[in-house]
């Protein structure tokens, strides 16, 4: 991958300096380990994103369910697994 982009940030000095000295400290180019902290962070919110569209897509289908009379009510559930419950401690 070409390396073309310059990338300037503010930081704290003793922040900079205990990330350059861990950098150093495993012989790597701080550039390195922020590159890899950037493709992890990217990675993270790529998931976190593609979890969100599972979780809506589950939601909408739930939705969708209920609204077409195949769903039971909280109540209907609850009573169900109370009687479960109640026959499994006899």
């Amino acid at each position: 991958m070409s390396k073309q982009a310059v990338f300037t940030m503010k930081l704290e000095p003793e922040l900079r300096e205990n990330f350059m000295a861990e950098a150093a400290g495993e012989d790597r180019p701080a550039s390195q380990v922020m590159r890899e902290l950037m493709r992890g962070y990217i990675e993270q919110r790529r998931q976190a994103r593609e979890y969100d569209d599972y979780l809506r897509e589950k939601v909408e289908a739930g939705r969708a369910s209920m609204r077409a009379g195949l769903g039971r009510s909280n109540d209907e559930v609850e009573a169900t697994f109370a009687a479960k419950r109640a026959a499994a401690q006899a």
